[in-house]
């Protein structure tokens, strides 16, 4: 498949009488044309390449370098567990540069005007006094998909690639609490971190969120020291990390030093205004909203991606094709994954396994056949638990381009 010089949106909006010159630009007819819905473009024309590079992280495609910012292709999470080499990065400050001095040493604080014990651990104690847990959790920024959003909204222009699910191994935040005291008043809990504000100013912290105290004290939710049975690596949060699965992913702080329990919504940096925030009503795109009228993200919507193959991908028509990916519905499950090759006029049900435990990602695998050659897309629909469906557009747009989870396509070219 061809590629313009000039990539466009997935879903700008264009005129269904422009099927004629996709299939030009495409070098190939197109079989379900009549139900492109109109004002989508091709995924084979959407193309958009970084020419960026982070060590380590190959094939990941920077957004940003300071912070650094970088999202994972679909194709490089085909594994059930998503590798450190393949785990998008999301900084908000610039990560501390720690000599061994500062990691021997390193401690973690719990207090805040709602600990009853306020109290100072280094690593050594943490993995000494309490029980080490492992869980599969499922991270996902909460602008993944921002890019698609018209009018478009300021942040990363993230696609599809700014989710994860590693296999994270510490103690329960629940356990560290339970031992320090929890007051009555309780509500949340918030974190700071080690990372650095992006003007040097050492009063500034560049990013300080909570969760409410039902989130932290869920057993899955961990103070974790190893990702895959290794150290934490450096950009993920080494040595110490918060992991709150299922939730925005700025809810789980890196380089984490310190654990405040409150007796009110945790007000640190983007917790108030517009950050990590969507209308709570809908609104029309473009409205500007107060701030206010904006309610916190908490549980991240349903969403699937499909991994394998990758796409752009030509296929003999003569074989069927295997296509596998991942599925997950924030602190729900996801009780199907549907896909569809005519542009979603039908859906097929796909095999969907169980999560290896809650707030892991779900696995997916489907067959499919071809009846003539030409360009198709492979599109992907999950629903949760609740019945709660991935839309086929854009959902209600946002002042920020948060919690975009429209149905994940891919193209390929059958020859």
């Amino acid at each position: 498949m061809t590629k313009t010089n000039h990539p466009i949106s997935r879903r700008t909006f264009l005129n269904r009488s422009l099927t004629s010159s996709f299939s030009a630009l495409l070098g190939v007819t197109i079989p379900f044309a009549r139900f492109m819905p109109a004002g989508f473009v091709p995924v084979a024309l959407a193309q958009n390449p970084s020419s960026l590079v982070l060590p380590g992280k190959d094939g990941l495609v920077v957004l940003n370098n300071r912070p650094i910012n970088a999202e994972t292709p679909a194709h490089l999470l085909n594994d059930d567990i998503t590798s450190a080499r393949h785990m998008f990065v999301r900084n908000n400050g610039i990560p501390p540069e720690l000599t061994k001095s500062q990691i021997d040493n390193w401690t973690l604080s719990i207090t805040g005007e709602s600990c009853a014990r306020p109290q100072q651990f280094s690593l050594q104690q943490l993995q000494k006094q309490f029980a080490h847990h492992s869980y599969q959790l499922q991270l996902e920024c909460g602008g993944n998909g921002r890019s698609e959003f018209f009018p478009p909204a300021s942040g990363n222009q993230w696609t599809t690639g700014a989710v994860s699910c590693a296999q994270w191994t510490g103690v329960r935040l629940k356990d560290v609490l339970l031992h320090c005291g929890i007051n009555d008043d309780a509500v949340y809990i918030g974190y700071n971190s080690a990372d650095t504000h992006l003007s040097g100013d050492p009063n500034k912290e560049p990013i300080s969120r909570g969760v409410p105290m039902s989130k932290a004290l869920e057993d899955e939710t961990l103070i974790a020291w190893a990702m895959n049975g290794e150290a934490i690596p450096a950009l993920h949060g080494y040595p110490l990390r918060l992991v709150c699965g299922g939730w925005p992913a700025s809810a789980s702080g890196k380089w984490l030093n310190e654990i405040l329990v409150r007796n009110k919504v945790h007000d640190g940096t983007k917790m108030t205004g517009s950050a990590y925030r969507v209308p709570c009503s809908s609104v029309a795109p473009g409205t500007t909203v107060a701030d206010e009228d904006m309610c916190i993200i908490e549980t991240m919507p349903v969403k699937s991606l499909v991994t394998a193959p990758q796409s752009g991908i030509e296929h003999k028509q003569a074989q069927a094709l295997k296509v596998r990916g991942h599925a997950w519905a924030g602190d729900n499950a996801v009780s199907k994954v549907e896909v569809s090759i005519d542009f979603g006029a039908t859906w097929r049900c796909s095999d969907l396994s169980a999560p290896v435990n809650r707030l892991a990602w779900q696995h997916w695998h489907s067959t499919l056949e071809f009846e003539q050659p030409g360009y198709y897309e492979i599109w992907a629909r999950a629903t949760d638990d609740q019945g709660r469906s991935q839309p086929m557009v854009v959902p209600g747009w946002n002042p920020k381009g948060y919690l975009n989870n429209a149905a994940h396509r891919i193209a390929i070219k059958v020859v």
